[in-house]
């Protein structure tokens, strides 16, 4: 699917395109359309990964529903879109129609276990965005109980952490807690899920925005774009863990000895091929059905 396609297909309506994403203003709704391009150190590479979007618009979907919590979603359905059926089916199945919110700009990160940017810090400081965490503690280690730790939205480059009291300056304190209390829920919840099915879930972020005075959940939800998934049968704390995500395109990367600066390289089919494979993998063991 190229963008000259999508274009054509919604060139009568206004769209912002993200890095792996582009949103269509369909007047009262937006379209939400998951690209295949994939992205890696904050760059959008030239290479995409066949099926990416479809995974996880569908994963997203299956979250919705299990939670059960408002949300922005509204149908997979395109059947009344403006559009003919080739292009239909072109937007099938990585496409979905969703409420219009006014987003909190606040990423709200969950985290269950220690990596990622929060062992770096715990290594240098003891803490992870400036909570204090018991000595001693491993790399990938479970921590006694999730910690929320917010990060600022930002259009370009990484998100920034936050300390709570900071996103309370920014929100109040009553919408920060509501947030912090709700998103810690949810992780927990899909995160005890995920297990039965043999997948932790490390960490994640979570979008919420508001509709009508009401808080809802926004964006994708628990995929391994916005998550840190790894195999429960092979989770050895003490050091990295084999994950579920685009490890296999940022190892590759690394070895090319790619300043991160210039344009990208484009990515030979067996990373391709891999990482394609590590996203079906988790939708299917996920939600215990084939990804078709």
């Amino acid at each position: 699917m190229t963008a000259a396609v999508l274009q054509t297909a919604l060139s009568d309506f206004p769209v912002r395109r993200g890095k792996v994403r582009d949103i269509y203003d369909l007047g009262d709704q937006l379209l939400l359309v998951s690209t295949d391009r994939i992205s890696a150190f904050d760059r959008v590479l030239p290479t995409g990964i066949p099926d990416k979007g479809r995974v996880l618009t569908r994963l997203s979907a299956f979250w919705f529903d299990l939670l059960d919590t408002p949300s922005h979603m509204l149908s997979l359905d395109l059947s009344d879109l403006p559009i003919d059926e080739h292009q239909r089916d072109l937007l099938n199945g990585r496409s979905m129609l969703v409420r219009k919110a006014s987003v909190v700009p606040i990423e709200c990160v969950v985290r269950g276990y220690l990596d990622g940017s929060g062992w770096n810090e715990y290594q240098r400081d003891g803490t992870v965005c400036g909570i204090s965490l018991p000595a001693g503690l491993v790399r990938c280690q479970q921590l006694g109980e999730p910690i929320f730790t917010p990060a600022t939205k930002e259009e370009s480059g990484h998100d920034i952490n936050i300390s709570f009291e900071r996103m309370v300056e920014l929100i109040g304190r009553e919408s920060a807690e509501t947030l912090r209390r709700s998103s810690i829920d949810l992780y927990q919840r899909g995160a005890e899920f995920a297990r039965q099915q043999g997948i932790i879930i490390a960490d994640t972020k979570f979008e919420w925005g508001l509709f009508d005075d009401e808080l809802i959940l926004i964006d994708e939800v628990l995929t391994p774009d916005s998550s840190r998934f790894w195999p429960a049968s092979l989770y050895e704390p003490g050091g990295p863990q084999p994950s579920y995500d685009k490890q296999f395109v940022r190892d590759w990367l690394l070895e090319t000895g790619w300043d991160k600066e210039s344009e990208p390289p484009p990515l030979p089919d067996e990373i391709v091929t891999k990482t394609r494979d590590k996203y079906v993998e988790a939708f299917e063991q996920i939600t215990g059905t084939p990804f078709e």
